[in-house]
């Protein structure tokens, strides 16, 4: 007969059961509900037998008992907290997702070199690390050509608003559609820096995917984490 101390030694005590139908987080959670149900089954049958079969003159150590039930209910409790908290997580996303149903309408600005001209008017911002000597920027279309060049208005470090007008750089109006805003920096000692690009636009619609929300922003869409500011 199989000792219920080793049994128990051969279980797993945190109850991180691997779950290889690839099912996820969920998928892990229901396979160690059904593998807990057969091993509970199999621990009390176990400790029903250690009861009947043991010596009359030397009786089952209640402490050794307390233990083994201690033993086998953590792996229950610890299966049960995984769920719940699976449950948590999911609930947090749903929540996000319908809390940025009120941002629908609002302007947003986000991480992004993309944005679109309308009436004669695109909107970004860009973000520089730490005060430059210099700064350029350039506006290139749809195509990859490059239709308008010039010198960023703020070389402070932090964010800067720019709004381009949408005309090229010999002043001929640009055609309504998408563009791209790249911003090439140097520091005073002519190091090169890293400025962030963001745009501005009005959200349309919020949509989840794959667990995650996308605001979608003129023609880009983004997730919550790379909204950096929105307005009324």
């Amino acid at each position: 007969m199989v000792d219920i101390a080793d049994y128990l030694s051969s279980q797993t005590p945190t109850g991180a059961y691997v779950d290889k139908s690839g099912g996820g987080a969920s998928g892990t959670i229901a396979n160690g509900r059904k593998t807990l149900g057969d091993s509970y089954t199999t621990f009390l049958t176990l400790l029903t037998a250690q009861l009947k079969n043991q010596d009359p003159t030397s009786p089952l150590d209640t402490n050794a008992f307390t233990q083994q039930l201690v033993q086998m209910t953590g792996v229950q409790q610890q299966l049960l907290s995984n769920e719940l908290l699976q449950k948590l997580v999911t609930a947090n996303a749903s929540s996000s997702g319908y809390d940025a149903v009120a941002l629908i309408g609002k302007t947003a600005t986000a991480k992004g070199a993309e944005t679109q001209l309308t009436g004669g008017e695109a909107k970004w911002a860009y973000s520089l690390p730490s005060a430059a000597a210099n700064a350029q920027l350039t506006v290139v279309n749809s195509a990859g050509e490059t239709v308008w060049t010039g010198v960023a208005p703020d070389l402070a470090e932090g964010r800067h608003n720019f709004t381009w007008d949408g005309k090229s750089s010999s002043g001929a109006a640009m055609p309504d559609g998408a563009y791209t805003l790249r911003v090439s920096a140097a520091d005073p000692s002519g190091a090169a820096l890293l400025p962030t690009v963001y745009f501005n636009g009005r959200v349309s619609s919020v949509e989840q995917n794959n667990g995650e929300t996308l605001l979608k922003i003129g023609p880009s869409k983004v997730g919550l984490p790379a909204i950096a500011e929105v307005t009324g």
